[in-house]
């Protein structure tokens, strides 16, 4: 196709920009059009994306898996703005065709995505891309079974562009198709049918597989967004990037009601509600429960009304129907419809759907019901409809609700009104009535609270709370507003609570008990919660026989606490396992093993968990290993430090490491029995899954041999370890020597290296310092304290140094014997402008005043690194100290802490020191003299320099 005229094209996609534009500037928040718009860009709160994997299906309910999440690990994860969602991330140098976004529904993918494109149609962001063709599933459900070309195909949609030839050729192109999860095509990317042409017809399912396959359009930008349950669907070899959005974080909510209510007091007593109630806080991670929550708050925190405020789910949604009722009231339709009939028309529509698992439908959907889809409209804070009309092709409308809990709270309206007000039972299919006096709502209520249990994929969870919660009192009378009750409406609950905690009682997995537990919270009882509240507090759960109840209430109260899971401390919880004289306490009722085994759900929803020092023994590293495998997204950092977890439980642990979900990034395990034997298994998994493990900590083991094998894993060039302690384990030279060639093969990770205590003496150390001269090694942090160096090595470690002086940071000789020699090499390199040491310990190295003459050099030709010295027990005498002084009193100098903890030193040399700060008043924050000589006239110099605030001087000892 030719064109003659060059501006044509240009016209066209100018068009398609401002049409966009208009489409796409205003935002609805979840009502119908018909409403006043609100502009994106006034209200638009920024959404926390991240980077993640595509992972495992998560059969919770989407609520629960907002719930059970702890603190979002966001200081562990880099966000990205929707803006940047096809750029790399730093250090990301492939380029991203396909991105898959994963959320929960009302989680904000589709806001994402029309900021992505307002950012677009208004020339702010991403403007190397030329078309951008914004494409629903629930709109292109609508031409399922149509065969046609990608050309025509787009046609339908953007009608503008029939003038021009759509190439990757001649434009960037970028294809975002928007809620997978409503798809009700065919996509079956295992065809063979391959379409390479955009004039080539075929069925809309085959031009999609095509298209984000990359056999079509092999060049343009593909976004698609998903419900996690949906995200599978799309094979994961056609994606290059998976994100997920989490939502609000903590401060976004605050920042959405701030912009949402335009009275700012309002809007803090608001704020304020909703951190009162743990379980509405949460929600409003959520941007639709955040709506939901304004459109309600708003209204009852004004002076203008009264009553109880929400502080349920239910209470929540019942208030926001009352307003969407009465909201209908004051529009002006030509036929009036009774909001009884139409709540239990949208009701009925809405279980049947939530049983079916749709949470979009059609038409003939809506008439099976009894609905009109005009009166359907009239509702437009509950369900929202989606229309197309394009000339001589096909017209439809979509229909959802305005979020899957509205959908569901509907559901459990329509299923306790059909009991009440028919005494029909729903979950059996009964279409006459029945004997009231045979089956009871207690009744009914077990047979929901089963059928919620039994459902494989959570799906009736939420439902379920909001049923029990109708038949509260306040509820019913909230109710009475807008509804008839013809049935007998009081209800004692005290059946449907015993059954609820016989269920609990069962032994169940966290899944199913914690979500009972939040029925019983919409039901209003929390014995079992105050009766775990106890037991937090005393920190001797070792010592207490709890029941299978007790125990589920405690990790319900432990999971929904008002104090962020950041960390769990086992240890705070079951006791000291030994008393002040190091004697085994009485036989206790349970084990460590047994209470971390009861907290293992906590355990894996938090982020770190603190487990040291609790008598863990491999049984209990066992049941934690077979959680983390079934659960492995949330902890990042374990510590079993002093406990007897030996080998058998390492290697247990090592095992989940393995597993590419995993996402343990620090693991502790100082003083914990471990030998060589594990070694080869912690290696093992260094090298399967190296991506995330940083921090590895085996200090205070025997490790002598082991740490052969260790040094095979760091070998492995995908290995990350950036952490790797290994003080006091018996490492020899050659051990040493093994490390040193782990470095070498693989020299751009590791960051900080702790051999302190071994037996390396200078035949080990000397092919380690050959390393850190490698331009290619990036350790910071070198601890070898203690390890029988003398001065021999330090003119390898000097030499190192001049090599590759911009990484090391921090360098810990302490314990060594070095003497004067062995540091004026050290000392030298320190002069040099690029070294970086900041922080050198010499405690114990045999150095002198002869010593500290080229250590005052080197702090006065290089000033601006140096920030701590250590120099405690060492023979300075005052000569050295006043040596020492001349360099500190360089107006240049940076150091902020001078330890000097028994070096000889008396009054004379404290006036030396008191004359270096006078000249160089700004930057020592601590001194350590003690042990030393000292008379009153010297440490009066200095503290009167402590106490003058022209001096940084915080700390003398």
């Amino acid at each position: 196709m030719s064109y003659s005229h060059a501006c044509k094209p240009a016209e066209v996609l100018n068009t398609l920009r401002s049409n966009l534009r208009k489409k796409f500037e205003c935002l609805y928040e979840g009502i119908s059009k018909q409403g006043n718009p609100t502009l994106l860009n006034e209200i638009y709160t920024e959404l926390y994306i991240t980077e993640t994997e595509s992972g495992e299906i998560n059969n919770e309910h989407e609520v629960r898996q907002i719930e059970t999440q702890s603190r979002r690990a966001e200081k562990d994860d880099t966000p990205i703005k929707c803006i940047d969602i096809f750029r790399p991330l730093p250090g990301q140098d492939k380029p991203i065709r396909t991105v898959l976004t994963k959320g929960v529904a009302g989680i904000g993918k589709t806001v994402s995505v029309q900021k992505f494109i307002l950012d677009w149609a208004e020339g702010k962001e991403n403007q190397d891309v030329q078309l951008i063709f914004p494409l629903p599933f629930r709109e292109l459900n609508l031409l399922k079974g149509k065969t046609l070309s990608l050309s025509d195909f787009l046609h339908v949609f953007f009608p503008e562009t029939k003038k021009i030839e759509i190439s990757s050729d001649m434009y960037k192109v970028s294809f975002i198709f928007d809620g997978l999860d409503e798809c009700r095509l065919s996509l079956d990317f295992q065809s063979d049918m391959r379409l390479c042409d955009v004039t080539e017809s075929a069925s809309v399912d085959v031009l999609l597989t095509n298209l984000i396959s990359g056999n079509l359009l092999p060049s343009a930008l593909i976004w698609i967004t998903s419900r996690p349950a949906a995200a599978d669907l799309i094979p994961s070899e056609c994606v290059h990037r998976v994100t997920e959005v989490r939502g609000f974080s903590d401060p976004q909510k605050d920042e959405y009601f701030r912009k949402r209510i335009s009275d700012q007091s309002l809007a803090d007593r608001i704020i304020s509600h909703l951190k009162s109630s743990r379980s509405l806080f949460i929600m409003c991670q959520i941007p639709v429960f955040c709506w939901i929550s304004a459109t309600v708050l708003e209204k009852m925190l004004s002076k203008a009304e009264s009553g109880e405020i929400p502080k349920t789910l239910t209470q929540m949604y019942t208030h926001f129907l009352i307003i969407q009722t009465n909201i209908k009231h004051e529009k002006d339709y030509e036929k009036k419809v009774k909001d009884e009939e139409m709540i239990v028309k949208l009701g009925k529509l809405a279980y049947q759907q939530l049983v079916k698992g749709n949470l979009i439908f059609y038409e003939e959907d809506l008439t099976e019901c009894g609905i009109d889809v005009a009166e359907a409209s009239v509702y437009s804070g509950l369900c929202t409809q989606i229309f197309r009309e394009e000339l001589g092709l096909y017209q439809g409308k979509v229909f959802c609700f305005v979020h899957l809990s509205i959908q569901e709270h509907l559901a459990a309206l329509y299923v306790h009104f059909s009991f009440i007000n028919k005494n029909i039972n729903v979950f059996d299919q009964i279409t006459q009535p029945t004997n009231v006096d045979k089956v009871s709502l207690s009744d009914l209520h077990q047979r929901a609270v089963d059928e919620a249990f039994y459902s494989k994929n959570g799906h009736l969870d939420l439902f379920l709370r909001f049923l029990l919660g109708l038949s509260v009192e306040s509820n019913q009378s909230l109710l009475q507003e807008i509804m008839t009750q013809r049935g007998n409406s009081s209800y004692n609950n005290e059946k449907t609570v015993d059954y609820i905690k016989e269920k609990i009682s069962e032994n169940l997995s966290p899944d199913k008990y914690i979500n009972l537990f939040h029925c019983l919270n919409e039901l209003g009882d929390v014995s079992l919660v105050n009766e775990a509240h106890p037991h937090m507090r005393q920190g001797g759960l070792r010592n207490l026989k709890l029941s299978s109840s007790q125990w589920s209430a405690l990790v319900f109260v432990l999971m929904t606490s008002d104090e962020a899971m950041d960390e769990f401390n086992l240890r705070s919880l079951i006791g000291a396992e030994h008393d002040d004289d190091g004697y085994v306490t009485r036989k206790a009722a349970n084990t460590a093993d047994e209470v971390l085994q009861k907290l293992l759900p906590v355990v894996t929803a938090t982020r770190s968990a603190e487990l040291s020092k609790c008598g863990i023994t491999h049984k209990g590293c066992d049941a934690l290993a077979s959680a983390l495998k079934s659960n492995p997204s949330h902890l990042r950092q374990l510590d079993l430090s002093e406990n007897k977890v030996g080998d058998s439980g390492v290697k247990l642990l090592s095992a989940v490491l393995e597993n590419t979900h995993c996402k343990l990034e620090t693991f502790r395990l100082w003083k914990c029995g471990v030998t060589d034997g594990c070694c080869e298994a912690l290696a093992s998994a260094l090298g399967s899954n190296p991506s995330l493990l940083i921090e590895l900590e085996l200090s205070f083991n025997k490790l002598d041999k082991g740490v052969l094998q260790l040094s095979d894993g760091l070998k492995n060039p995908h290995c990350n370890l950036k952490i790797l302690r290994l003080s006091y384990c018996g490492v020899t030279d050659k051990g040493c020597a093994a490390l040193a060639s782990a470095l070498k093969s693989n020299p751009s990770h590791l960051r900080e290296l702790d051999l302190s205590g071994n037996k390396l003496e200078d035949s080990g150390v000397k092919p380690l310092f050959d390393v850190l001269g490698n331009l290619n090694c990036k350790v910071e942090i070198l601890r070898l304290m203690k390890c029988g160096v003398t001065h021999k090595s330090c003119a390898a470690l000097a030499l190192a140094l001049r090599s590759n002086p911009s990484h090391l940071r921090q360098l810990y000789l302490a314990m060594n014997s070095l003497g004067d020699l062995g540091v004026k090499p050290l000392f030298d390199v320190l002069g040099k402008s690029d070294c970086k040491v900041e922080r050198l310990w010499l405690l114990d190295c045999g150095v002198t005043d002869d010593g500290c003459a080229a250590l005052a050099s080197a702090m006065r030709s290089n000033p601006s690194h140096l920030r701590e010295l250590k120099l405690s027990y060492n023979t300075l005498g005052d000569t050295g100290v006043k040596l020492l002084s001349n360099g500190l009193g360089n107006p240049h100098c940076k150091l902020e802490e001078l330890w000097l903890y028994i070096c000889g030193v008396t009054d004379e040399g404290c006036v030396a020191l008191a004359s270096a700060l006078k000249s160089n008043p700004s930057h020592l924050r601590k001194l350590d003299l003690a042990g030393n000589e000292l008379g009153d006239s010297g440490m009066k110099l200095l503290s009167d320099l402590k106490d003058d605030p022209h001096y940084k001087l915080e700390t003398l000892w």
